[in-house]
């Protein structure tokens, strides 16, 4: 957090009427910046620095969460971290994780929530060359199918087996590096991608037919939100044991709300987000971050019931997949996400005057460079 001077403000001037007190026994959340203290949070990351959580980057830069009080350390992930259980463990105080994922770690006796489901809809898709005769599940059957494991793999293992495709018989299922080298190289035949990411990695590469960067027309996508099989994924989780504590509810309430507002910063400055993630230290060249944050918008918005909320069919949706799948064994318990804090962060933004919907959001056009550069 930037210094600044925090002065004594009486609770009555601070906000709207809320859920639960950020000032006392008051229901309001602060969004002046004169606070009396500033709370310490950390937020771990599921994967590394890029515009996947550009929102949570602009909201310390921009100071926004300044506003609410607090001073927020964000932790980026890796193929050794599981947030879920970082927070669990009582290393965080916030986390960045997938829905499924999180499901299977609260089966397993982790006490998170959901309290903020981020992305309104899944980036995941399976990547093929157009004239590989895959346009469908059904079609990878007999394939050389890869995925990244770690969970990753839920949404393709639902969408082959809605196809009726077992994947211990029908195709061969082999775990693939976090790159699409093994497309590129025709070791496989459907790459795993998020369309904020790999799916961009091949769009940056060179095909040697034409000496020029490879075009959509030369892939073919299937993409699990047109399947049926599509899962929620990023949400900001919290401690479910914690949540019965007066100072972490009022904590997790300013926390979405600043987080949410962060969201609302990179939708209508998507531009300096990017510059924002490359300054935090991504490895990811420039053009390449351009690409990840007009595709993380378009998993954001619009979000017809305002940013954050959860959407009960989608929810229902990836919990049936789970479910059908050797992933759940059961369906969560109605604890395992609450909408109450999304709801007092919107109704303080909406009543700030901010777009918490995003209706008129549109894609801007991104040009590649090779490499991501």
């Amino acid at each position: 957090m930037k210094a600044r001077q925090f002065t004594r403000v009486a609770c009555a001037v601070m906000a709207l009427m809320l859920l639960a007190g950020a000032c006392g026994s008051d229901e309001r959340i602060a969004a002046t910046g004169d606070c009396d203290t500033v709370d310490s949070v950390s937020l771990q990351l599921q994967w590394v620095t890029q515009a996947q959580f550009a929102g949570y980057f602009a909201a310390v830069d921009k100071e926004i969460y300044d506003k609410y009080c607090l001073d927020v350390a964000i932790l980026e992930g890796g193929v050794d971290i599981v947030p879920q259980q970082q927070l669990a463990s009582g290393a965080v105080d916030f986390a960045v994780s997938w829905v499924p994922k999180a499901l299977v770690s609260r089966e397993e006796g982790a006490n998170i929530v959901n309290v903020a489901q981020i992305f309104q809809r899944s980036g995941t898709l399976q990547v093929s060359w157009a004239d590989s005769g895959i346009n469908g599940p059904a079609d990878l059957a007999g394939k050389v199918v890869g995925n990244w494991g770690w969970g990753n793999e839920f949404e393709l293992l639902a969408g082959a087996g809605s196809a009726g495709l077992d994947p211990s018989t029908d195709f061969e299922l082999v775990q693939q590096s976090f790159d699409m080298l093994a497309l590129l190289k025709g070791e496989i035949d459907a790459s795993q991608a998020m369309i904020y990411n790999e799916y961009a990695q091949v769009l940056e590469a060179v095909n040697p037919d034409t000496g020029e960067l490879y075009v959509a027309s030369d892939l073919s996508v299937i993409d699990w939100n047109d399947v049926g099989t599509a899962m929620l994924q990023d949400a900001i989780w919290a401690d479910g044991a914690r949540l019965t504590e007066a100072g972490y509810q009022d904590l997790t309430k300013r926390f979405v709300a600043g987080s949410l507002e962060g969201w609302a910063y990179c939708r209508d400055n998507s531009s300096n987000c990017v510059d924002i993630v490359l300054a935090n230290g991504s490895a990811l060249g420039a053009s390449h971050q351009a690409w990840q944050m007009n595709e993380i918008n378009g998993l954001i918005w619009p979000s017809p019931n305002g940013v954050g909320m959860m959407d009960a069919d989608l929810w229902a949706q990836t919990v049936a997949v789970a479910t059908s799948q050797p992933i759940l064994t059961a369906a969560p318990d109605a604890g395992a996400y609450t909408t109450g804090y999304v709801e007092a962060a919107l109704a303080s933004l909406n009543g700030r005057g901010m777009d918490t919907v995003g209706t008129s959001w549109q894609r801007v056009e991104v040009t590649l460079n090779e490499g991501g550069e």
